[in-house]
């Protein structure tokens, strides 16, 4: 049986592709079977270092496999939630790549990644209440992401946004034009490969986690954490690289 989704390592970046065009990469059971199976794979390889997440074809992703749904009792995207938590709970940093268009569904995995880059040609749009269901999955990623009057007016209108407002409300880090998306994502993968594996994954959750830690015992954490981590081994191993002019070891040949 054919794969729906494919992998790809080189220069410690894992590069994991949605590739069922015919139906726009939308969340079937096999594409999410698939998407799972590969992240686990890039999230154990110790050579991978960074994962992309992208998609073939002029659409990244489309959201539920609505035609699989009509034949089917159980909701197809009931292995959804372990793929976003997959991508939101890694500590490997993962950028989205948007090779195009993307709704509904499709924008919970945007959401869960740490970086998301798309073409300005892209546009999005949460389309669930004009089908009578509701964003409710995604929205644990995307409401951890958007503007609050940003997600009522996306979520409750169905409207479709383009790519320059979605870096606006939140949903995007950048927009650039067609011509520079894959630099732009090999120059923040590049960026990425040179952080010491275990402090990238220490502060992926300081962003998330220190703006809700009262001010006081935040900076006694902190202080806590920076001492210990001055001390670790991969620090040691960063300050000494410093300052003898060589890469960390960390750092994939030819980075």
């Amino acid at each position: 049986m054919t794969r729906l989704v494919h992998k790809e390592l080189a220069g410690g970046i894992a590069t994991i592709t949605l590739d069922s065009p015919p139906n726009r990469n939308a969340l079937s059971v096999r594409l999410l079977g698939d998407l799972a199976e590969h992240l686990e794979w890039a999230l154990a390889e110790p050579k991978a270092r960074v994962i992309v997440l992208t998609g073939a074809g002029p659409v990244f992703c489309s959201g539920a496999d609505l035609k699989e749904q009509r034949t089917s009792d159980a909701p197809v995207t009931a292995s959804f939630p372990e793929v976003l938590s997959l991508i939101w709970e890694s500590p490997k940093p993962v950028v989205c790549r948007l090779n195009g268009t993307a709704r509904a569904g499709g924008l919970g995995l945007v959401a869960a990644c740490d970086f998301a880059i798309a073409p300005l040609t892209a546009s999005f749009a949460f389309t669930e209440v004009r089908l009578g269901v509701v964003p409710a999955m995604i929205s644990v990623p995307v409401l951890r992401r958007l503007q609050p009057r940003a997600a009522a007016e996306y979520f409750m209108t169905g409207e479709v946004f383009d790519a320059a407002r979605a870096v606006e409300i939140g949903l995007l880090t950048r927009a650039v034009p067609p011509e520079e998306l894959d630099e732009t994502v090999a120059h923040y993968a590049r960026m990425l490969v040179k952080g010491g594996p275990e402090a990238l994954a220490i502060t992926k959750r300081l962003v998330r986690e220190v703006p809700a830690v009262p001010f006081e015992e935040g900076l006694r954490r902190m202080t806590e954490l920076s001492a210990e981590r001055f001390t670790s081994s991969e620090g040691q191993e960063g300050i000494s690289a410093f300052m003898t002019k060589r890469p960390p070891r960390w750092v994939p040949e030819g980075s």
